[in-house]
Parts: C-alpha cells; sequence; structure tokens
C-alpha cells in the first residue's frame, strides 16, 4: 500500500513541478527582459540629455558668432565714420588721423624692442640664465598685443585686398 501511495504522490509531485517550471522560468525571463527594458530607457534619455545639451552648446556658439560678427561690423562702420570725418575736416587733420595708427606701431615695437636689449644687456652682465630674460619679455598678453598689431597690418591688408575682409 505505501508503494502504491507513495508512487501516485510522487508522480504527482514530479509532474507538477515539470508542469511548473516552464511557468517560473516565463516569470524569469520576463524580469530580466524588464530590467533590459528599463537600462535601455535609461540609456535613451541620457541620450537625449546629451543631444540636448550639444544643441544648447550649438545654439551659444551661434549666438556667440552673432556678436563676434556685430562686433566686427560695428568697429569698421566706426573706422569708416572716423576716417570720412577726419577726411571732410581738412586735409591736416586726415593726414594726422592716417598716421595715428602707424605711429602707434612704430612706438609699441620700438618699446619692445628696447626693452628686450636692456633686460639682455642687463642679464648679461650679472650672469643669469638668459631663458629668464626671455621669460621677464614675453608675457602672454604682450605677446598677444604685439601679435595683434602684426595681424592688422599684414593679415587684414592681405585679405582686404583680396575682398575677403
Amino acid at each position: 500500500m505505501f508503494t502504491l501511495l507513495g508512487s501516485g504522490i510522487l508522480g504527482s509531485l514530479i509532474g507538477g513541478i515539470f508542469r511548473l517550471a516552464p511557468e517560473v522560468l516565463k516569470l524569469m525571463d520576463k524580469k530580466d527582459e524588464r530590467a533590459h527594458e528599463l537600462a535601455m530607457f535609461e540609456r535613451q534619455v541620457d541620450l537625449e540629455k546629451t543631444r540636448g545639451q550639444i544643441k544648447l552648446d550649438e545654439i551659444g556658439a551661434q549666438r556667440d558668432a552673432s556678436v563676434d560678427v556685430g562686433a566686427m561690423d560695428a568697429l569698421n562702420a566706426a573706422i569708416k565714420q572716423q576716417a570720412d570725418m577726419a577726411s571732410a575736416a581738412g586735409g591736416l587733420a586726415a593726414k594726422l588721423s592716417a598716421l595715428v595708427r602707424p605711429l602707434l606701431t612704430f612706438w609699441i615695437w620700438a618699446l619692445y624692442s628696447a626693452a628686450f636689449l636692456v633686460l639682455g644687456w642687463i642679464t648679461w652682465q650679472v650672469s643669469h640664465d638668459p631663458a629668464q630674460m626671455v621669460k621677464l619679455v614675453l608675457t602672454s598678453d604682450f605677446m598677444a598685443l604685439l601679435c595683434g598689431i602684426t595681424n592688422y597690418w599684414f593679415l587684414d591688408r592681405t585679405l582686404a585686398k583680396r575682398g575677403l575682409a
């Protein structure tokens, strides 16, 4: 009797387990599927945030470029107006106005050359490292000034002759 009862219960248990196994596997699969969908959604949200930030940066760059173009247009208009006013005031005023930029350029270059020569002489007299003297003279601000002046006289004129400025 025990074998008959045992085999029936055992068979029912094994059968029940085999019937529940696919359902348990489906539940585990759905759990993994939901976790995957959640991870994909989070990645898509991050991607959209990045796209939005890139778009904002692009808009900011376009705004900055338009402000720069506007500033350059205003500067060119002011220079043209100044030249027109000087020529309207008479010959001497126009000639003096035309000499301002070249004289200022020569003065800055002369000042730079004199400072470089004096500091070089002092460095040579006290037997210090010439690299220290160069670091004193070639500051980034002063070099930016010299490069700006040089660009005005050479690059701006070249571009204007070609009709690009």
